[in-house]
């Protein structure tokens, strides 16, 4: 990408709001930026994608156009940052075509010209907000962490609640009914335990644990129609290797499926997917509410057979009328075929397509370098690795848009140390894309930020609840369900 090909010397007459250039010399090679957004496809209504040019040059012009029709230009000393409101419009009124950017760098010898960079504007939006965590690195002691919001069409990334509000416990496990912010849920640890659920227009605290279960209720997942949500209760520890590729392992020591039905405050379950000779976790429901998709392995001594733990991704029926699971659990992808451990499954909004992680062993694949996003069909049964999204590092903690047509996910390609959020295109010849790397205002935001973003979640909409109400809530004593 970087090899000087040829120079071609030619004239243009170089129209901006500066002084214009009047020829430059015409470089045969893509010009050093970061973030690289060569060759995605990005949303009609995403905020810009501001980055830095690494190359040498006094000063810098940047063209952005779309199939030589539209356009705009501006200066830049090598941090750009492009017009909201003028990439906002080129985009809207693009929707369905390609996207150049022109890069010229003043030099000493004249103007020149880097090959443009070209991408794709989808005819598809984007859900305009996304949720998630951001807390410090698992291998160090946490101190702050938060939920946070933000929008997708600009940068403003707002609290959705801090853990300094609640004496810096630990915040977790959020959740979304349909990718709507009016019906939710996130937990809270030690200090002021409990489940904050968001329901009907009611922020309440409750106390999903009974006395038959090992902990509290973890890994929500809302039924679709917002009655039932499913849940793993787990006995989690972590360790840490001394001499491992991964640093960090967590596994669990006990785990199993419950069911919260909403409207009666009653948990239940199946023996089905509640049995002492297995480890069950990481529920997801269909989009028709009709199956319950869930992770199980074969029960070893923990931590001693940490490394033989491997989960089967698998389908149970249910009856959302009479809140009952068929009798027969179909699995979907074996560890006896692939030799891997499957986790985390996201069922795209059609039912036709399951996202999920395979790692070499365990149940916390973001800790797992090796893991990567694979794609099944649940009625085929066929598995493909996502190449064109997966990295040589962790790639985890995906969600889709509404409209199936984004996935979101988290990855530690940049360093090898800290998460950060990619998004890729999900095509109609069911081909992902790509990803390109979370906008941000700042083009050097990612590596000044000493956080990992945790769990992304599309949202169809802004959380209007404040931090002060949750915070409120927090405090009370939560209702128990027994």
């Amino acid at each position: 990408m970087f090899i000087k090909l040829f120079c071609l010397l030619t004239i243009m007459d170089f129209v901006s709001c500066n002084k214009p250039i009047a020829e430059y010399q015409s470089i045969e090679k893509f010009a050093h930026i970061y973030p690289a957004y060569e060759g995605t496809i990005i949303p009609p209504n995403i905020a810009p994608f501001n980055f830095e040019i690494r190359e040498t040059g006094e000063q810098f012009r940047v063209r952005v156009s779309v199939s030589g029709r539209d356009s705009f230009e501006f200066s830049s000393r090598g941090t750009v940052k492009i017009p909201i409101g003028k990439w906002k419009n080129l985009l809207e009124k693009n929707r369905g075509h390609q996207l150049e950017m022109s890069i010229f760098a003043k030099k000493s010898t004249g103007w020149f010209k880097y090959q443009d960079i070209r991408f794709f504007i989808a005819e598809e939006p984007i859900d305009p907000f996304i949720a998630y965590r951001l807390i410090e690195p698992g291998y160090t002691i946490w101190n702050r962490m938060g939920l946070y919001q933000r929008n997708l069409e600009n940068f403003d990334e707002t609290p959705i609640m801090l853990n300094s509000l609640t004496d810096n416990n630990c915040i977790n496990c959020h959740s979304f009914c349909r990718n709507d912010p009016e019906t939710m849920l996130f937990h809270l640890r030690k200090r002021h335990s409990g489940t904050i659920l968001v329901k009907d227009g009611k922020v309440i605290k409750m106390n999903l644990k009974t006395t038959e279960m090992p902990s509290a209720a973890v890994y929500p997942r809302w039924h679709p129609e917002g009655r039932y949500i499913a849940f793993s209760t787990n006995v989690t520890q972590q360790g840490f290797h001394t001499s491992n590729k991964n640093k960090v392992e967590v596994f669990d020591k006990e785990s199993d499926i419950i069911i919260f039905d909403t409207q009666t405050n009653v948990i239940f379950t199946d023996s089905l997917f509640h049995s002492p000779h297995s480890f069950e976790t990481f529920p997801e429901w269909s989009p028709d509410g009709r199956y319950l998709y869930f992770c199980s392995a074969t029960a070893h001594p923990m931590p001693q057979k940490y490394d033989s733990v491997k989960y089967d991704l698998l389908r149970i029926s249910f009856d959302p009328q009479t809140a009952k699971f068929g009798s027969k659990v179909d699995t979907l992808v074996s560890y006896a075929h692939t030799g891997k451990s499957a986790t985390f499954a996201r069922v795209s909004p059609d039912g036709k397509h399951v996202v999920f992680c395979l790692s070499d062993y365990g149940t916390f694949p973001i800790w797992h370098r090796e893991t990567d996003l694979y794609i099944l069909d649940p009625d085929t049964k066929h598995i493909q690795n996502l190449t064109n999204v997966n990295s040589n590092q962790t790639d985890s903690y995906h969600s889709w848009s509404s409209n199936g047509r984004w996935m979101i996910f988290s990855s530690r390609r940049l360093d090898g140390r800290y998460t950060r959020l990619f998004i890729s295109y999900f095509d109609h010849e069911n081909r992902m894309h790509i990803p390109f790397l979370l906008p941000q205002k700042k083009s050097s935001y990612n590596d000044d930020l000493l956080f990992s973003y945790n769990i992304p979640e599309f949202m169809t909409d802004k959380i209007k609840i404040s931090p002060k109400t949750f915070r409120k809530v927090a405090r009370r004593q939560a209702t128990n369900i027994f």
